[in-house]
């Protein structure tokens, strides 16, 4: 009996992105970027699956959706015919000359007219020379296997890669399609959260579904309860609500008030990239500005953002952006 409550206790604390619990399996239930998804569904519905990248930002759905369309052509079939590589550990040339064309010279029992599918995540990663052999690989194999490359910047990618393949890009997911999807979640697990608090968490993973998640539970095994400041002291975050008190103060050209507010977020502890970084994020969805006090502020944080990576990152320079924050909107 303790065994087996022990064991319960155990899955219980297991991540619910590691384990891949809420992972969806088919690609009506993937979140956000439904023009692609489309796309995805119609390759599903006829069979014929091309060589694809698919490019964007990290936890956005791009392995999710793909491996949800090997799912919807394979069926039964999936274990034997899916290979799925992590490109950015198996990135060398001898991967693909070994595990990729093994694979690709498997026999494999399928349906009429489907392939073998492997699966590349973070191919941008891969070394130019795998890319090379890479591309000799889809070419030789390419009637009975289908390759998916995942990556941040298609890019990055060799130019023979990407003209053998269809390029899908996935674009940044909205808070409100990561906050349906939080929602479900806490129902789930049971999480007591605030709807304040769930915004938090969609803020602070600014458009990333699996960091959302894991800050959510993060959040929920550490406090029992979602709400804004435990949000943002598990992320270590700058709070939101400092950032817009500063901006407004911007916006009514109190230069001292502005500066006291980046003064406290900096004793606090916070770097200067952390800080800049919160100040962009909050400026594109703060209300009290207009179209061109907006792009101001945009290239201002812009231009101490490129100074900061350069090297200075002190508080003159956050503290000299809240200053021609404060400056009026040139005619």
């Amino acid at each position: 009996m303790a065994s087996t409550s022990s064991t319960a206790a155990s899955t219980n604390t297991l991540p619910w992105c590691r384990v891949e619990k809420y992972r969806p399996t088919v690609l009506t239930d993937v979140v956000g970027n439904q023009e692609t998804v489309e796309r995805l569904n119609v390759i599903a519905g006829s069979g014929n699956m091309p060589n694809v990248i698919l490019a964007g930002s990290p936890g956005i759905g791009k392995t999710t959706s793909i491996l949800c369309l090997a799912h919807a052509l394979l069926g039964p079939a999936y274990k034997e015919a899916v290979l799925e590589l992590n490109a950015s550990d198996d990135r060398g040339i001898d991967v693909v000359r070994n595990r990729i064309k093994t694979f690709a010279q498997k026999k494999v029992n399928l349906p009429p007219g489907r392939h073998k599918i492997i699966i590349l995540d973070e191919a941008d990663s891969m070394t130019p020379g795998a890319q090379q052999a890479l591309r000799r690989t889809m070419e030789i194999y390419s009637g009975t296997t289908r390759f998916a490359l995942a990556c941040n910047l298609s890019s990055k990618i060799i130019e023979p890669i990407q003209s053998r393949c269809a390029i899908l890009r996935f674009g940044t997911l909205q808070n409100d399609q990561v906050l349906r999807r939080l929602v479900e979640v806490c129902r789930a697990e049971g999480v007591q959260y605030t709807p304040e608090g769930l915004e938090a968490v969609a803020f602070s993973a600014d458009g990333d579904m699996r960091q959302a998640i894991n800050n959510l539970q993060s959040t929920a095994s550490g406090f029992g309860l979602v709400t804004p400041d435990n949000v943002f002291r598990v992320c270590d975050q700058p709070h939101p609500v400092v950032i817009q008190k500063m901006l407004a103060s911007c916006c009514a050209g109190s230069v001292d008030e502005a500066v006291a507010c980046i003064s406290h977020l900096w004793t606090q502890g916070y770097s200067a990239v952390d800080i800049i970084t919160s100040i962009f994020r909050v400026v594109k969805t703060f209300g009290d500005l207009d179209e061109d006090r907006r792009l101001q502020f945009i290239r201002e944080i812009g231009t101490t953002h490129m100074r900061i990576v350069d090297g200075l990152q002190t508080l003159v320079q956050l503290q000299g952006l809240a200053a021609r924050l404060c400056k009026p909107v040139a005619c």
